[in-house]
């Protein structure tokens, strides 16, 4: 019988026979599989080979599968990395297997697979294909996994997905390590940012001043790991538009003052400890790109006004890296 993966999910119990085939691109969710096999089954022996295993000793298949103690109750044996090989020797054990249950997972099987269709023609077998997650699975599965804890705001959510990708394996380890580093059951943006070793806006003026330095490498780098809070996209846009601006002051000065006078005499001060950055980036800039860079950000500033739906957090990274293009060109 064929299962779909989000019924096997709701109800681990849910297969009729001793055959069991799961495979498919999405590798995390088999391992959550085989993990929930494995919590219902405690009581149970379970062994686990992988194909090749089998193939080079068939014998240990076969010994496990008719060897039973008298107080042993029935075996769980897993079979991992399976592919068309192995079925001559399934089709020779199907009889035998009485109340153990084999579960066999793989990787892809394409259409045309030997396996594959054995398993979904036969009414002895059962099979669930695993397909990739796409973001609401995985939406799903944070808020599912996070249900007991407060604090899971849809920046939370975002912030797991953003670093995890579409992975359910870094996101279930993820996952654990909120769970025990979150004793009282409430995340926090901040910590979870600490937690996840993420940089969050406290690295902004870092990533600005090598996007206006041209340093296109360090800022991909940073921009790579840093997630922005939507909430304070509008102070971002006003940080770049203000050095922008500082900028073009400076340049504005009379041509007769040298670079460092100029940046010593601007109002409002340069903070001291900013003023070697502002220096390199001065040296880059002219009215031209700071006209070009200023329109970009205005623009930005006008989308997210007037659009609700679109991703803020990846269109100021795109202005970021607009700006580190201009600053080199």
């Amino acid at each position: 019988m064929i299962y779909k993966s989000y019924l096997v999910e709701q109800n681990i119990n849910i297969f009729k026979n001793n055959l069991i085939l799961i495979f498919g691109e999405n590798l995390g969710l088999i391992n959550e599989f085989q993990e929930k096999i494995r919590e219902i089954n405690k009581t149970k022996k379970i062994i686990k080979f992988s194909q090749d295993d089998i193939l080079k000793n068939q014998t240990i298949l076969f010994n496990e599968v008719n060897n039973m103690s008298l107080f042993e109750d029935a075996k769980i044996i897993f079979i991992d990395r399976v592919n068309d090989k192995i079925l001559e020797l399934i089709k020779e054990i199907q009889p035998q297997v009485d109340k153990n249950k084999i579960f066999l997972t793989g990787d892809v099987l394409e259409k045309k697979s030997k396996l594959r269709n054995y398993f979904e023609k036969s009414d002895n077998c059962d099979v669930v294909v695993c397909y990739k997650d796409n973001e609401i699975n995985i939406k799903n599965l944070i808020n599912y996994k996070l249900k007991d804890f407060t604090g899971v705001t849809p920046q939370i959510t975002k912030t797991l997905i953003e670093n995890c990708g579409l992975d359910r394996i870094k996101l279930s380890n993820e996952i654990d390590k909120i769970k025990s580093y979150f004793n009282e059951k409430n995340i926090k943006i901040d910590q979870l940012y600490k937690l996840l070793n993420l940089k969050s806006e406290e690295d902004f003026d870092s990533i600005k001043d090598y996007a206006l330095k041209g340093d296109n490498s360090l800022t991909n780098n940073l921009l790579s790991s840093t997630i922005f809070e939507i909430e304070k996209i509008p102070l971002y846009l006003t940080i770049i538009n203000q050095r922008l601006n500082k900028l073009k002051d400076v340049l504005d000065l009379t041509k007769k003052e040298n670079l460092i006078v100029k940046i010593n005499n601007i109002k409002p001060p340069i903070f001291w400890k900013d003023k070697p950055n502002f220096l390199d980036q001065a040296k880059i800039w002219n009215m031209k790109k700071i006209n070009i860079a200023l329109k970009k950000t205005y623009e930005l500033e006008l989308s997210i006004k007037s659009k609700a739906n679109v991703n803020k957090d990846l269109l100021i990274k795109k202005l970021i890296l607009d700006i580190c293009v201009i600053a080199n060109s």
